[in-house]
């Protein structure tokens, strides 16, 4: 009975410490999952012929199918690579004062890539949640910008943004299910500021400064190879 004893006692400390044990140099973790980029509510303002409009703009929430590459240094650091497939975000206008007579309108649609590269530290717990703090740099990729029928008749043409580099920031966990195995959930602020430009009844007057600056929310199931 002392033997049965022992023997179970040495199998499940064994069992635990194959799930809990520390992630090491040379491991690679691949995860997929939802990510949801959520913009700064903040407005950005309009300009036309360098005035202020007294319009604004606001961006909306997206989710997509969020990827992200993990690489392992030692049991501590590791380099991350979040991607996703591609964000496509509503512009809307806020026009309360009837300049175009617009206000709360879709003014366009917007797609990006947010790529991010970062370093993470993770903290030695000893258990099977292991937490992560993380800093790195993002540039986003703007493509197929397009204002909305309603507001190209008013002579809005030729939506353009700029890409943008920025920091980012994150906290985040990996929750281990066996020893390949994990739920990660993280958010992560990233700074994402872009000069948008468009043409006014064919004049090039058209411009906002638009800080997106969202909060990027994921969660991910993980596999360490």
């Amino acid at each position: 009975m002392k033997i049965t004893l022992i023997t179970l006692v040495v199998l499940s400390s064994l069992s635990i410490s194959a799930v809990a044990e520390n992630y090491k140099a040379g491991d690679l973790i691949i995860r997929g999952g939802v990510t949801m980029v959520s913009p700064d509510s903040d407005k950005s303002v309009i300009y036309l012929g360098g005035e202020d409009s007294t319009m604004s703009l606001t961006v909306d929430d997206n989710s997509q199918i969020g990827l992200n590459f993990v690489y392992f240094y030692d049991n501590n650091w590791a380099i991350e690579l979040l991607a996703a497939t591609p964000f496509t975000h509503d512009v809307t206008i806020q026009d309360k004062n009837a300049v175009l007579g617009v206000d709360g309108e879709k003014l366009a649609e917007v797609s990006q890539l947010p790529p991010t590269l970062s370093a993470l530290y993770y903290f030695d717990t000893g258990s099977k949640f292991k937490p992560y703090v993380g800093a790195g740099i993002n540039y986003t990729i703007f493509f197929d910008e397009e204002f909305e029928s309603a507001p190209e008749s008013l002579g809005l043409t030729d939506l353009d943004l700029d890409g943008s580099f920025g920091l980012s920031f994150q906290v985040g966990a990996d929750y281990q299910i066996d020893d390949k195995w994990h739920i990660n959930a993280s958010a992560r602020y990233i700074s994402i500021e872009s000069e948008a430009k468009f043409n006014v009844a064919g004049n090039s007057i058209g411009q906002a400064n638009i800080a997106v600056d969202p909060m990027v929310y994921s969660i991910m199931l993980g596999y360490k190879f």
